[in-house]
């Protein structure tokens, strides 16, 4: 059983999650586990905030997986990352990662390659959902609360080991996401949380080499969703959010314009028989979140204009989107997004095709006797 994900009042994102389930059925069991993702993005910006760039390749992670108790789970595999019009690989690295769940479900402990991008279940102003194709990769540590009414996710991601005489920093990201449930059990067509939601980027070290100032970054967030189950088999869901977000920077000498920034994030949706539709409207006063969605900063990425920034940035972005399941254990993920940009009246919108399968095979049990 692996942790259930956060209430989809944002994105339905459940075709991108893989869970590292613990079974006691699997005791004892040496299993194969294949992640295999395709992936298309097309983003075509022409604002001053976040480039317009194509996402195309695949990422492809088998994983052998053993289940030495009822509440364990060890895995060891190898990721790959090809990305099309590149010959050469992009990433090769190899995963481990070990799981401990109690016994009534309720609490893992993950540690190694964790449960990583899309299964925080972030806003999207705080974590960036390109994750899933960027980073797709975490390695640290992670504690997950799953209750009736608490769904918790706290973890670390080293992302950059040093040594002595480095020539780089050290970095570590870590955070915190949860969720609430205020409605009873018995209010079933009634879902109200509150989600709060916390990151931390952290740039250092002490042996290195380099005279560069340390940096920390927090982000945070705190919110309200409200979701409506209907009677329609046209419309069965309707749902809302609202939260709002900060930006504080801790390091000792700014590198940014702002040490400290605000925003505000809206989402009004509705799941139909064919297709959902989410519209999103974002207000950021100097907001960074280098974790984030470059659409949603206050600063530039771009390649062109470096030092831009829109102090007071308004968006308005509407979603469609669509999953399609297919045979095999193969999800289709089709979705469009066009933003509007009220300071620069500028109309930009992104196209995204993804393809998702994950499937474990059995391959051998072990007696108890054996692996004694």
């Amino acid at each position: 059983m692996g942790a259930a994900p956060a209430a989809q009042a944002q994105l339905d994102n459940r075709a991108f999650l893989y869970p590292l389930t613990v079974r006691p059925a699997y005791d004892h069991q040496l299993r194969l586990s294949v992640n295999a993702f395709q992936f298309f993005k097309d983003n075509e910006y022409f604002n001053k905030i976040a480039d317009g760039y194509t996402l195309f390749g695949t990422q492809f992670n088998p994983r052998l997986t053993y289940y030495p108790s009822p509440n364990l789970r060890l895995e060891a595999g190898i990721f790959l990352w090809k990305d099309y019009g590149n010959p050469r690989l992009q990433q090769v690295r190899p995963t481990f990662t070990g799981v401990y769940q109690s016994p009534n479900g309720r609490h893992r402990v993950l540690f190694g390659n964790i449960e990583s991008h899309l299964h925080h279940g972030y806003i999207e102003p705080l974590f960036d959902f390109e994750r899933v194709m960027l980073k797709r990769l975490e390695e640290g540590l992670q504690y997950q609360l799953q209750t009736r009414r608490v769904r918790l996710d706290t973890w670390v991601d080293w992302q950059r080991q040093q040594y002595r005489y480095s020539n780089y920093q050290e970095q570590i990201t870590g955070g915190l996401a949860s969720e609430f449930i205020l409605t009873p059990d018995s209010t079933r067509n009634w879902r109200l949380s509150i989600p709060a939601q916390f990151t931390a980027q952290h740039y250092g070290g002490q042996i290195d080499t380099l005279d560069k100032p340390l940096q920390t970054l927090f982000n945070y967030s705190l919110g309200l969703r409200v979701a409506r189950q209907l009677a329609s088999r046209t419309v069965p869901r309707l749902r809302a959010e609202v939260h709002g977000t900060f930006f504080n920077d801790r390091s000792f000498t700014k590198v940014y314009p702002y040490s400290q920034g605000t925003g505000l994030y809206a989402n009004v949706g509705a799941d139909t028989r064919f297709l959902n539709v989410l519209v999103s409207y974002w207000q950021g006063h100097h907001f960074i979140a280098p974790l984030g969605g470059r659409l949603y900063q206050s600063v530039s990425t771009t390649v062109a204009n470096p030092q831009f920034t829109d102090p007071n940035r308004q968006l308005l972005i509407v979603r469609f989107l669509r999953d399609f399941r297919l045979p095999g254990h193969v999800v289709l993920t089709t979705r469009l997004e066009p933003v509007y940009d009220f300071n620069a009246h500028l109309l930009d919108f992104s196209l995204g095709v993804y393809l998702n399968f994950n499937q474990d095979f059995f391959l051998a049990k072990f007696r108890a006797s054996d692996a004694n």
